[in-house]
């Protein structure tokens, strides 16, 4: 595998080593030396599985305390996935950077404690699979709008499902107090 370092400090792509013949494909999805000598040494405790259909958003989400650090990927179809930097001392903060994650390339995304995360299913349908690094805690669900146009990211042009749930989440500015020091 190799690791691809997007322009926004901590969040990595990493670009598995696919096997393919006429039978399909084979590849390691997971394997916590080799992640750990790319520098991701979380320790995952939990996974995670989301089905979504075209145009949903399910964004923008992170756990306020402990954090929690999450390697994302997709099994089936393919999604417009973001990250938000949300530590109030980095020089990016508040801006926010997309990757395009399918069941062709299998690339995963490692999104670091400090961010917000989100995706828009692309495809028909788009299953995301993604480790956690500390459990569901619905006392630290945190959420920032997913249309905050002070943040201002470029969705994808198509027909988008919100739950009421993010529909409801405040804009960055509303929470920038609140935000743990990462």
């Amino acid at each position: 595998m190799r690791l691809e370092r997007p322009g926004l400090e901590g969040p990595m792509i990493i670009v598995p080593v696919v096997h393919r013949d006429p039978r399909g494909i084979f590849l390691e999805t997971y394997r916590a030396r080799d992640y750990a000598a790319l520098g991701i040494d979380a320790e995952f405790v939990q996974d995670n599985h989301s089905r979504s259909t075209r145009g949903t958003v399910r964004a923008l989400h992170f756990q306020s305390s402990p954090g929690q650090p999450k390697l994302v990927r997709v099994a089936r179809g393919t999604v417009f996935d973001v990250v938000v930097d949300l530590r109030r001392s980095s020089p990016t903060f508040g801006e926010w950077e997309s990757f395009e994650l399918d069941d062709e390339a299998h690339r995963q995304l490692y999104v670091p404690v400090g961010f917000a995360h989100g995706f828009c299913a692309l495809s028909e349908v788009a299953d995301v699979v993604y480790k956690v690094g500390s459990y569901y805690d619905p006392a630290n669900e945190r959420g920032i709008a997913w249309d905050d146009p002070d943040i201002g990211i470029a969705w994808p042009k198509i027909p988008r499902s919100v739950s009421e749930r993010d529909a409801a989440n405040p804009a960055l500015k509303d929470v920038v107090a609140s935000l743990p020091d990462w």
